[in-house]
């Protein structure tokens, strides 16, 4: 169940509406980086989540509905940096965007005007679920494997994915508004990566949850190669040295080394054809 207020977690202000930073934003709403990602993703993880304790469920709803507020903030930037500028200003405004892409023999225009004409004719000056591309978000990056730790270490991975898109919006605007919103979604992109290492941590950190799923003994894998860097280099020369070279693995459970990769099987050899499959009949036979 889930409650509303009409009231924004966050004010969102725009003083000088540009029509290409709300494509911009779209990225932010709807692309891999963005804020459907982690909200989908940290709701399935919740609705997924088995355990002796529901803290980890409860926290992930906590924090999934948080970047359901992070959709409106955009989605409502999007908006505001649309909505006063009619169609004329808004191609001159798409034009000068990028002059530099056209000396460089591009043409995106047509995508530029194309994204600014769909907020017009589809949404009504309005933020969509798609990509700054208009390619709608489709959920394909949505990462929740029934497993805790696995799933926390692609939610830091997200988290920091998005905090870099951030930072990236933040210094391609002038607008005050704006970059006072995402200074602070900037503050919430650090505070989540910090909660997600905070519960591998609280699991026992490296050491206690690698190797993922650590419910699998790790007498069934093949151990001989379980810390090796496999350095693949045609003429055998030794692979950049570094903590992933030498030294106690980070589980604390074996000793990185360098394995310099060969053949460890046999070249395959496939039966033949099978009749009626379309296959030549050198194949067949």
């Amino acid at each position: 169940m889930f409650y509303h207020d009409k009231r924004l977690q966050y004010p969102v202000k725009v003083e000088k509406p540009d029509p290409h930073f709300a494509r911009m934003l779209q990225q932010a709403i709807g692309g891999i980086e963005g804020e459907i990602r982690v909200c989908m993703q940290y709701f399935f993880q919740a609705w997924g989540a088995r355990g002796p304790t529901t803290k980890y469920r409860d926290m992930l709803l906590h924090t999934a509905t948080e970047e359901m507020g992070h959709v409106e903030m955009l989605a409502t930037a999007v908006a505001l940096n649309l909505e006063p500028a009619p169609l004329q200003d808004q191609e001159e405004s798409a034009a000068d965007a990028v002059v530099g892409a056209v000396m460089g023999g591009e043409n995106p225009r047509h995508v530029m005007e194309g994204m600014l004409h769909r907020h017009i004719l589809s949404t009504g000056l309005a933020a969509f679920p798609a990509n700054s591309d208009g390619v709608p978000f489709d959920m394909s990056h949505i990462y929740a494997s029934g497993n805790l730790a696995a799933d926390m270490y692609c939610n830091v991975a997200a988290e920091s994915t998005g905090r870099v898109l951030a930072t990236r919006l933040y210094n391609a605007t002038n607008d005050p508004g704006m970059k006072d919103m995402l200074h602070f979604m900037i503050a919430r992109d650090t505070m989540h990566q910090q909660q997600w290492l905070a519960v591998i941590e609280e699991l026992g950190g490296h050491e206690g949850t690698l190797p993922i799923p650590n419910s699998f003994p790790q007498s069934k894998e093949h151990q001989e190669h379980s810390y090796d860097f496999f350095a693949t280099a045609a003429d055998g020369s030794p692979p950049p040295q570094g903590r992933w070279t030498t030294g106690p693995s980070l589980d604390r459970k074996g000793e990185f080394s360098v394995f310099q990769n060969k053949p460890l099987g046999e070249e395959p050899v496939l039966g033949p054809a099978r009749p009626h499959s379309g296959a030549q009949s050198e194949q067949i036979d």
